[in-house]
């Protein structure tokens, strides 16, 4: 029989992450009876793959997943391969475009490689929801949508706001929060976790599961994390994100170019800083800006890789973004040549300095691309390819780039 802490103290740990806890008493007893049968809840909370990567804004609820682990519960990590195949809409102004199967199983391949640098793999239970909602039939569909109303959907405030301007919502959006929802159903969730923006789609669950005859989860909201733009929640959608297995020096450099305006916010978010350590790093930040990032990036490097890293990427900083110089290690890279000259967008994708062609075009026309040292702001720029190059990204990246 597991061993766990007092209610009270459970409940200070939960607290220390949570916006909100919906609602808290029953939280409390839901923790007693743990603690007097032995058995850990269930706390669940679902990832839809729509990106291959999670980043430091993902951390921030699968932190709180960890700290539930550690208190003795049991966490089910839901990897939403078939409600990715609908898309949530939560705080988009219009339809989310859906995934193809092959995009999903795509982003699926890291997905556990990275959640387990926080979670402890010996105790999560990840699964697919496709294993329960692809296997219900037309009745049981039926069954479900009959649970809840279009005036109750039409309460969340996406769809509130897209219904009243007139802009359009497919019918298969409003089915989206019914079948997270039935992930709890399944589950038995005892608590699901969300940020602050999946409140309505969490609190959905909770109704469902009450409708089907089961104790209905709490909910606990957590907060959305600003990028590294300072205004908009991170994402991979803003290009403003750290992701939690990116390479130290990346890391390192994201933090430290982050607005002064963030410090606090990310202190408490994204660092292991606790406690009055904490309150320490806070009360430095109006006298030393500069001090407080550079340690909240040696934080954030050495929280996802080690001690070694932190410091190899913060001498890496010194050496090339303070300094100017060019980095010890530049990888080489080779692209295959198709023409005596080559659109310098598709290089760039190639040597895998740019996700896409779009985004590459959109760096050199903010003159963060240099070919050979010599700055490129023509997004129509052509390299030749009988030599090889240096194209440096922004002020951190480089790559040697040879052709074959």
């Amino acid at each position: 029989m597991a061993e766990f802490l007092p209610v009270r103290e459970q409940l200070r740990l939960i607290r220390e992450s949570a916006v909100e806890i919906i609602p808290e008493d029953e939280l409390a007893r839901k923790l007693e009876r743990a603690r007097e049968t032995g058995v850990g809840l269930v706390i669940k909370e679902g990832f839809d793959p729509t990106r291959p990567d999670l980043h430091l804004g993902h951390a921030v609820s699968i932190r709180l997943l960890k700290t539930f682990q550690d208190l003795g519960h049991q966490v089910a990590f839901v990897v939403g391969d078939f409600t990715a195949l609908v898309g949530d809409p939560s705080g988009q102004d219009e339809t989310r475009p859906q995934l193809t199967e092959a995009e999903i199983a795509e982003n699926l391949k890291t997905y556990e490689d990275q959640v387990f640098k926080i979670l402890d793999r010996k105790k999560t239970r990840v699964v697919r929801n496709s294993s329960w909602l692809s296997k219900l039939d037309l009745p049981e569909v039926l069954t479900l949508t009959s649970r809840y109303t279009v005036a109750r959907i039409l309460e969340r405030d996406d769809f509130a706001g897209r219904y009243q301007e007139g802009r359009p919502i497919s019918l298969v959006e409003f089915r989206y929060p019914l079948m997270q929802g039935y992930d709890s159903i399944a589950l038995e969730a005892d608590v699901e976790l969300g940020g602050t923006d999946q409140k309505f789609n969490l609190l959905v669950g909770r109704t469902l599961q009450e409708r089907y005859g089961q104790e209905p989860q709490v909910c606990v909201t957590l907060p959305l994390m600003r990028g590294t733009d300072g205004t908009r929640k991170m994402s991979k959608s803003y290009d403003n994100y750290i992701g939690i297995t990116e390479p130290p020096e990346e890391m390192y450099g994201k933090t430290m170019s982050i607005p002064d305006e963030l410090l606090e916010e990310w202190y408490r978010l994204a660092s292991s800083v606790h406690g009055s350590e904490l309150d320490a790093a806070l009360a430095g930040i109006p006298g030393d800006p500069m001090g407080a990032k550079r340690h909240l990036a040696f934080d954030i490097v050495r929280t996802y890789h080690d001690e070694e890293a932190a410091r190899g990427a913060e001498a890496h900083f010194d050496r090339v973004v303070r300094r100017g110089e060019r980095p010890e290690e530049i990888p080489d890279v080779e692209v295959a040549r198709t023409a005596q000259e080559m659109w310098l967008p598709a290089v760039m994708v190639e040597a895998q300095l740019a996700a896409s062609s779009s985004e590459a075009v959109r760096l050199i026309r903010q003159g963060a691309v240099h070919v050979d040292g010599v700055k490129v702001t023509d997004k129509d720029h052509q390299v030749p390819t009988s030599e090889p190059l240096l194209i440096q990204r922004g002020k951190r990246r480089f790559a040697r780039v040879s052709f074959r």
